[in-house]
């Protein structure tokens, strides 16, 4: 016999059984493996908390910031009228005049949008005077050119909330 067949035979005579490597893996890690995870779910879940009879402790929670009255009078504020000329590629000029109020989300915000009215009017005019008479037609044309007023005073005028941009007159001459 050759040293290596010797190895293999046990000193009482029968053959020694070795552990395959899939053996090995089905019989002792794959069963290691589910216990784990069983193991951290159960941890995870909160199951393992009520076992051992562990009392949970909330943390506390702060309440929620008063919601404004829905029912309470809007709060507007009338912006001075504008005229300005139109983006115009004729030879006769065309000319805007606006009358616009703001919506405000609390009256408390009035003296806050009075200081910082200047550069209100200054970006509204500035936007104003690139339209041209065409992007004011229609009811898109009015849907754009509020939701463009509102960016720009949002941006102006922030931290104030400004629900909504109102327009009370508006005359293209």
């Amino acid at each position: 016999m050759t040293a290596h067949a010797e190895d293999d035979v046990p000193t009482d005579g029968l053959p020694r059984k070795k552990f395959s490597g899939k053996k090995l893996v089905l019989f002792v890690i794959l069963p290691l493996v589910l216990l784990i995870g069983a193991g951290a779910g159960v941890y995870f879940s909160g199951l393992l908390d009520s076992l051992l009879g562990k009392k949970e402790e909330h943390a506390e929670v702060p309440a929620e910031p008063a919601q404004p009255d829905p029912h309470a009078a809007p709060v507007f504020y009338d912006l001075p009228d504008m005229l300005v000329n139109l983006n115009s590629s004729g030879k006769r000029p065309a000319f805007l005049k606006i009358k616009i109020s703001i919506q405000l989300a609390k009256g408390e915000d009035i003296p806050a949008i009075e200081h910082v009215l200047p550069r209100i009017i200054d970006n509204f005019q500035v936007y104003l005077r690139e339209l041209r008479l065409e992007d004011l037609k229609g009811s898109a044309g009015m849907y754009r050119l509020r939701q463009e007023l509102l960016m720009r005073i949002t941006a102006s005028a922030h931290p104030v909330k400004v629900k909504d941009v109102l327009f009370k007159e508006m005359l293209v001459q």
